[in-house]
C-alpha cells in the first residue's frame, strides 16, 4: 500500500520533518493527508496526556535501531526524543 502523499523532508512543499528536526510530519504534511485519507491525525503531544503515554509505549516496542551505522539518531530515536518520551 502505497503513501497518500509524498515522504519529503525538503523543500518549501515538504510533507515530513527532517531526522534532525525531530522526524515526523509537518502541519501541511497532515494537513494533506487527512485530506486524502479522511484521517484526524493531530500534532505531537509532548507536554504530556493520554497520547503522549500511547505514542511512547507504542513507540518505544518498535523493532529497529536507535542509531544508524554512521551513529546519527535513527527516525524512531527522533520522534521518541520529540515526543519526550525517555523523561517523566
Amino acid at each position: 500500500m502505497s503513501s497518500p502523499i509524498r515522504k519529503t523532508t525538503k523543500g518549501k512543499s515538504r510533507n515530513y520533518l527532517s531526522t534532525d528536526e525531530g522526524a515526523g510530519m509537518t502541519k501541511a504534511g497532515r494537513d494533506k493527508y487527512n485530506a486524502a485519507t479522511g484521517s484526524n491525525l493531530k500534532a505531537p503531544q509532548p507536554q504530556g496526556g493520554p497520547r503522549k503515554k500511547s505514542f511512547c509505549a507504542r513507540m518505544s516496542g518498535m523493532p529497529g535501531p536507535m542509531k544508524d551505522e554512521n551513529g546519527k539518531p535513527t527516525r524512531k530515536a527522533a520522534s521518541l526524543k520529540r515526543w519526550n518520551c525517555g523523561s517523566k
